[in-house]
C-alpha cells in the first residue's frame, strides 16, 4: 500500500504543477549555512518571496506508510483509492468532449 500513497502524493503534485503552482520535491535538509532546502530549492527564499500572501502549504512524506483509505463515490457508488473517482472523471471528460 505504500506505493499507492506515494502515487497519490505524486498525482497531487502533478495536479498542482498543471495549475502552475509552485511545486518542490526532494529531501528536506539544511545547507552549510543552516538554511532550509528541499532538494536544491532554498525554502527560506521561497517563503520570503511570498511574505504577506495567504498560502496553502501541502507536505507529503514519501516515507509515509499509512494505508490509503478506500472511499465510495457519492455519484456512482464505486469504491476508489485515488483523489477522485476515476470512472466518473473519465465520463466527465468524455461527455465534455475533451477525450
Amino acid at each position: 500500500m505504500k506505493q499507492m500513497r506515494r502515487a497519490a502524493i505524486y498525482k497531487l503534485a502533478s495536479a498542482a504543477h498543471e495549475m502552475e503552482l509552485d511545486v518542490m520535491s526532494g529531501v528536506l535538509h539544511r545547507d552549510e549555512d543552516g538554511r532550509w532546502q528541499i532538494g536544491d530549492h532554498d525554502l527560506v527564499s521561497w517563503l520570503d518571496s511570498h511574505t504577506g500572501e495567504e498560502l496553502v502549504l501541502v507536505l507529503g512524506s514519501l516515507a509515509d506508510e499509512r494505508e490509503v483509505q478506500v472511499r465510495t463515490c457519492r455519484t456512482c457508488g464505486r469504491d476508489y483509492m485515488e483523489l477522485e473517482c476515476p470512472y466518473c472523471r473519465a465520463n466527465r471528460i468524455r461527455l465534455r468532449g475533451h477525450a
